[in-house]
């Protein structure tokens, strides 16, 4: 049996304790490329590692080793300015290794985790010097991925008008995943009883991307309703003042890993429910697909991909974002609980069609079977 060979691209080290989006792709992209049979080479680390495994790797296809394809995680810095120091002192390494593979017609896809740097609003921490430089490096980062990709994956394809440089032809959507082998029965877990506590749970950041003044002030009015908000403490300190007092039935933890999962496996629903804004309209987050794939009903808001997502595959509710139109859907769910039943039956068949393993056969699909190219000389 032919062995199944690919390398893996990232240029940072890989963090198996991540907590956050940029830190845990990788990681799960990674084991779904080994899950399906793939022996991975890795190019990951700072620029002196990556270099290091570059050589060997160059040492390996001269020996006759064949890679089915190279997949790159980017980072959202730049990535020229990844080392510690963020200087750009190995300018030409991962760009002129993209370079070499294709030459070897081994075709490369490549994930772009986001675009906030073209946004108003870029920067505001940063001088000027340092803010020109790092867009300058963005776009050295495109100009390369055009030059040089199969694929370039993004969140969303409507994130792709935002995206200079790069040719359309070579977007493809490979949004993020939830991890398989979970299947739960269509009530468990569920307060059934009109008299129990309905319980939302929110996972994730509380900066200016993620507003929810307005599910504080509705849930504030229902008794019946508990809202757990699962944040980093120093992001939550951020923006607390900007909140109303905390009622009874609003808790504030900052829990990870394993707790975190407990307490969104005690929820009733899920939420995606943020103020709309631009971002929004192709951000895919990745608590969206984690809520997918722990089977609980998402409650999102209208003007949002999310919601898009939610509605299309009917796995929970898009609400415009206004108080009468939350109230409303609050007044009837506490007086109708059948309807999470219903909608929970919908959810295995939807999650087990994404998950990450479900995304790594997507890459493989895209990068090992598409037709033969003839490498430009460059």
């Amino acid at each position: 049996m032919t062995s199944k060979n690919m390398i893996f691209h990232h240029p940072l080290p890989l963090n198996y304790q991540a907590t956050s989006a940029s830190g845990i792709r990788p990681i799960k992209m990674l084991n779904a490329f080994k899950s399906l049979g793939y022996k991975v080479d890795l190019v990951t680390g700072y620029s002196a590692e990556r270099k290091k495994r570059i050589k060997k790797i160059k040492n390996n296809i001269e020996k006759g080793l064949e890679y089915d394809f190279v997949y790159s995680e980017s980072s959202t810095m730049p990535t020229i300015l990844t080392d510690r120091h963020h200087l750009p002192l190995n300018p030409l390494l991962d760009f002129g290794f993209f370079k070499f593979c294709k030459r070897q017609n081994i075709k490369i896809g490549l994930f772009y985790r986001d675009i906030y740097w073209a946004f108003e609003g870029y920067g505001n921490d940063l001088n000027l010097l340092k803010i020109a430089t790092a867009k300058l490096a963005y776009k050295y980062d495109l100009k390369n991925y055009n030059k040089y990709l199969t694929k370039l994956y993004l969140p969303s394809l409507e994130m792709g008008k935002y995206v200079p440089i790069v040719n359309g032809k070579i977007f493809e959507a490979l949004p993020p995943g939830s991890d398989s082998n979970n299947h739960f029965d269509a009530d468990a877990n569920l307060s059934s009883s009109e008299d129990e506590k309905l319980n939302i749970f929110y996972v994730g950041g509380m900066s200016e991307h993620y507003q929810m003044h307005l599910l504080f002030k509705v849930v504030s009015q229902f008794p019946k309703i508990i809202l757990t908000i699962c944040t980093r403490e120093n992001e939550w300190l951020s923006v607390k003042d900007t909140y109303p007092a905390l009622t009874d039935n609003i808790k504030i933890v900052h829990k990870v890993g394993e707790d975190m999962k407990m307490l969104m496996q005690q929820a009733d629903i899920v939420s995606v429910f943020v103020k709309p804004h631009e971002y929004w309209e192709f951000a895919a987050p990745v608590k969206l697909y984690e809520y997918l794939g722990s089977r609980k009903p998402i409650l999102a808001s209208n003007g949002t991909l999310a919601a898009n997502f939610v509605k299309n595959n009917k796995i929970g509710w898009a609400i415009d974002y206004k108080p009468s139109s939350l109230t409303k859907f609050f007044v009837d769910l506490v007086n109708d609980r059948q309807k999470l039943v219903k909608v929970k039956g919908e959810m295995n068949a939807v999650a087990e069609q994404h998950t990450w393993v479900a995304r790594a056969k997507q890459v493989q699909k895209d990068l090992k079977n598409e037709g033969s190219f003839i490498s430009k000389s460059l």
